[in-house]
């Protein structure tokens, strides 16, 4: 169905100094030009492996090819955000490019997926690290993948909360992702949690990005609840526990 690709996902240029903007969008330009990324989010140039710039494509951690590439049209109405739960945060470059490789790991040769489930992943390093990228099916949300940005933030943030340089990098990503055209101006801001039974993106997670601008409490019109039930951890690679006689197995992960 969708082309194949290899490399970096790429981001289209737009002009838009001709089109009026109201404040919102003006806010939006701002945010994503405050840190650098001009109306390019600028691709990492690795000196000593270290990353010096905030987004780095597939090729420079080391991604390995998708089986396949499945597009969606348009702006996504929906941006989801998950935690990876484990791997555990990392602070440094090459970890965090090693858990980003973890993870595709996990769900390409364990989980038989296309390639890594989420859009995109946020280190503690502060830096951007493509997954699947803009417009391309994801999955990391049933009923979602086909129309949303997934962006997981790498480590367990359910009585934590993750550091600054990793909440502000996500949300200079949306709003990149406005002013670029690839998130819906008036998109929904999710946690996991809402759409699927799972304790993602964790409980200090979900507080936090319940303060931001455009988080949504979904109602039953919305077709899901508006409260989500903890369940299980979003793990993505965990030693199954002993089982002893006559004790059922532990409920599967959910994604």
């Amino acid at each position: 169905m969708g082309d194949k690709v290899s490399g970096s996902v790429s981001t289209s240029s737009t002009t838009s100094s001709a089109i009026p903007m109201d404040s919102e969008q003006l806010e939006q330009q701002q945010l994503a030009t405050s840190c650098g990324y001009s109306q390019h989010m600028q691709q990492a140039n690795l000196g000593d492996g270290v990353a010096t710039a905030r987004l780095l494509s597939r090729s420079d951690w080391g991604a390995r090819l998708p089986k396949s590439v499945d597009h969606f049209q348009g702006p996504a109405p929906y941006v989801i955000i998950h935690h990876s739960y484990m791997p555990a945060v990392c602070y440094s470059t090459p970890e965090c490019m090693k858990s980003m490789r973890d993870m595709q790991d996990f769900h390409q040769l364990e989980r038989g997926w296309n390639d890594i489930g989420y859009s995109f992943g946020i280190g503690g390093d502060g830096m951007i690290y493509t997954g699947r990228g803009f417009n391309v099916i994801g999955a990391h949300a049933p009923k979602y993948n086909d129309k949303s940005v997934g962006i997981v933030l790498i480590g367990d943030w359910r009585t934590e909360l993750p550091p600054k340089q990793m909440l502000d990098a996500a949300k200079n990503l949306i709003a990149f992702g406005v002013f670029k055209g690839y998130i819906d101006p008036a998109y929904k801001l999710l946690g996991h949690r809402q759409v699927r039974d799972t304790e993602c993106p964790g409980g200090r997670l979900f507080a936090e990005i319940s303060s931001w601008p455009h988080f949504t409490h979904l109602n039953a019109s919305d077709g899901e609840s508006s409260t989500a039930a903890p369940v299980v951890p979003h793990v993505h690679a965990q030693a199954a526990a002993p089982q002893t006689p006559h004790q059922s197995p532990p409920a599967a992960p959910k994604v």
